[in-house]
């Protein structure tokens, strides 16, 4: 499944969860390699520069912003990029001077039937761009006296968050996406509309470790998101679904908008199908467990009202959903992990380019993709979503939005200075960086094995991180432009480094909802990989050679001359062997299935994944047959020299084996994660 957020960056657990397939694949071969996806972790191209910049300075020559040019523009660019990135459809609606300004639909909703997309009436999944309705009815809360953004969400809670920190947690933190949870994708997504299970179900049954202080480090949370609905259904007395529905569709004359799952009868005709590509089957509906993240189904002249309403500081028509003060502090800054570059707001996060500031959200499932945008101080709303995947080639979405911007609000990045720091600079923050939105403690731990982010020093001064690529897939240059900070070379991409509590390097990108952590020596990629595919060579040579060994003695008559115990001791290794390799494979398996059919991503499985498990403790405990067997071998004078050096490379993949399992969690105990 797609992480509901996932703003595109994150298939959380699936794409990087899957990471652990991928290891796999490079070992066992081609066959079992998946098609390469968009990498989850690209931060957006946003740049902190805030004022208004006319074209007179920048030297381009901006467009005007009317219908006629837009749809002309968009006609150009739009049809051609669903064509070539195989999208079945795509809806975009702009907002204008608090009035819907332009609506247009792209290709089909339903591919088969050949049923175009309307914006007045087909349905999209925007996937996280929902979490906004909960953060607005959550400051409806605020108003009314019900909510304390610094208050201990443990005071409206009917279960315990556990004190880990001496700091509670509070809704400012949770609307910040700095509570410090590991994340979680279990039941994130069901396969079906009966195995979805109430709010309170899930909140309770779902809870995360805490492994960061809170307002100290972003780490996006769909669960404590989804706390936060569940308190708004505990204060308001109104199931979440309702509350939405009375609260934030009805005033905004959003009559074809829900976040009911299934669909209500009325409105089941009119939703677009997903699709991978739109060369393949549609796609079920997809049912999300942890509702108020990113339940709804909207229609894109709908989220023309819902933009209206917040480029006019909480007033639509004749509704006012929230009061002018109380929309504009949801707009306002209120944590940010380096001052120069884009923060969080309460709910929307800043996306500031071009020289506006911007807000906005993204939303991502398996296979809708959104973007909402803000241009606060142009009073400008822009919509964008796909009822596809697509090819994965470009992130489209992006490249529609940066287009409309460079079009209508042209802007040249000021000229960089020479940093006479800059080659010491790249050098120092050269190395492997692990997001912090990650599991901790959990078996998804393994997913960071190929899911760090990796800086690379560059000829000049410059450096490269090889998830931020241009538009033909390379790696884009960035150069300094102040003391640890970074801008991409004729580009508005930002990165900044600091330094976190403990000294180790933090990796800020202007994508604010999560950074990325020097990774430290036991985690480094660097190393790791090779070492896991070392031991996979090892293992599967051992096992090779064991009947191709035995024929070629069989062939020349040469029997071996083994004990009745050193018989079974090296069978017993050879079974090892045999496990360590069933095991990494059935869980690389395993990760496979889920990244097709996230009912895989459920309880339901854990017998499953217990078995596996317990494949792989065999594998463990085979390991000190391994290191008596190699022992052994060094100490009988009679065993043929070559056998002892082979003995001992085995004993040493087994152990390798052994470490790698228990440093990534692959045998955690609990299967909640």
């Amino acid at each position: 499944m797609s992480s509901l957020f996932i703003g595109s960056k994150w298939k959380s657990g699936l794409v990087r969860g899957c990471a652990f397939s991928v290891l796999i694949a490079l070992a066992f071969g081609p066959a079992s390699a998946q098609k390469p996806k968009t990498n989850p972790l690209t931060p957006k191209s946003e740049t902190k520069t805030i004022t208004s910049t006319s074209s007179e300075q920048t030297g381009k020559t901006a467009h005007e912003l009317t219908e006629t040019d837009l749809r002309a523009f968009l006609e150009g660019m739009v049809p051609l990029q669903i064509a070539r990135e195989d999208i079945a459809g795509a809806v975009i609606t702009v907002v204008k001077d608090g009035k819907p300004f332009f609506a247009k639909g792209y290709g089909y909703s339903n591919v088969e039937k050949r049923i175009p997309v309307s914006p007045e009436t087909t349905l999209f999944r925007p996937g996280s761009i929902s979490k906004l309705f909960n953060w607005t009815s959550i400051m409806q809360q605020v108003e009314l006296g019900k909510l304390d953004l610094d208050r201990d969400v443990n005071d409206y809670l009917d279960f315990k968050i556990p004190s880990t920190f001496p700091k509670p947690i509070t809704l400012r933190d949770i609307m910040t996406h700095t509570p410090g949870f590991e994340e979680t994708v279990q039941e994130l997504f069901v396969p079906s509309a009966k195995d979805l299970t109430p709010l309170d179900q899930y909140v309770k049954g779902h809870l995360p470790v805490r492994i960061y202080p809170p307002f100290t480090t972003p780490a996006y949370s769909n669960y404590a998101t989804t706390v936060a609905g569940y308190i708004l259904q505990r204060v308001s007395g109104e199931p979440f679904d309702t509350y939405i529905e009375h609260h934030i569709f009805q005033p905004l004359e959003m009559s074809h908008s829900t976040t009911r799952q299934p669909l209500p009868e009325a409105l089941q005709p009119l939703m677009s199908n997903g699709y991978n590509v739109a060369s393949e089957p549609a796609k079920g509906f997809e049912f999300v467990e942890a509702a108020p993240a990113g339940s709804s189904s909207v229609t894109g002249a709908d989220m023309q009202h819902f933009m209206i309403a917040h480029l006019q500081n909480g007033r639509y028509g004749d509704a006012q959903i929230l009061h002018p003060e109380t929309a504009q502090t949801m707009h306002t800054r209120q944590f940010s992990n380096l001052p120069d570059m884009n923060g969080m707001c309460l709910g929307f996060y800043e996306e500031t380019r071009n020289g506006h500031r911007i807000i906005g959200h993204a939303g991502d499932t398996d296979y809708f993709h959104s973007d909402l945008h803000l241009i606060l101080d142009a009073g400008v709303g822009f919509f964008i979503s796909y009822n596809s995947a697509g090819k994965g080639e470009t992130r489209a979405r992006e490249a529609v939005w940066h287009a409309f911007l460079d079009r209508y609000f042209p802007y040249d990045p000021p000229a960089a200075r020479a940093q006479p720091s800059a080659a010491a600079d790249a050098r120092l923050v050269s190395g492997r960086y692990l997001i912090s939105r990650r599991a901790e403690t959990t078996i998804l731990k393994v997913s960071d094995v190929l899911g760090e982010t990796k800086v690379l020093s560059a000829e000049g001064g410059k450096i490269t991180v090889d998830s931020m690529k241009d538009a033909s897939g390379q790696p884009k240059e960035l150069e300094e432009i102040g003391p640890l900070m970074f801008r991409a070379v004729h580009d508005q991409d930002l990165v900044g480094f600091k330094r976190d509590e403990s000294g180790q390097l933090v990796l800020v990108t202007d994508f604010p909802v999560f950074v990325f952590q020097r990774s430290s020596w036991n985690q480094d990629s660097a190393w790791n990989v090779p070492l896991i595919l070392c031991v996979i060579g090892v293992l599967l040579l051992t096992l090779l050679l064991w009947p191709v060994g035995a024929l070629i003695r069989r062939h020349y008559g040469k029997p071996l001359n083994l004990t009745p115990q050193q018989r079974r001791l090296r069978l017993i290794v050879r079974l090892a062997c045999l496990f360590d390799l069933l095991f990494l494979l059935s869980l690389a398996v395993f990760f496979s299935m889920a990244e097709k059919d996230i009912g895989v991503m459920s309880p339901h499985y854990n017998p499953l994944l217990r078995i596996i498990q317990i494949v792989g403790w065999l594998g463990v405990l085979g390991t000190l047959a391994a290191v008596y067997n190699a022992l052994l071998s060094w100490r009988d004078q009679s065993r043929w020299f070559w056998s002892k050096p082979a003995d001992t490379l085995v004993a040493l993949a087994c152990v390798s084996f052994v470490w790698f399992v228990f440093t990534w969690n692959m045998l955690h105990w609990s299967l909640r994660y």
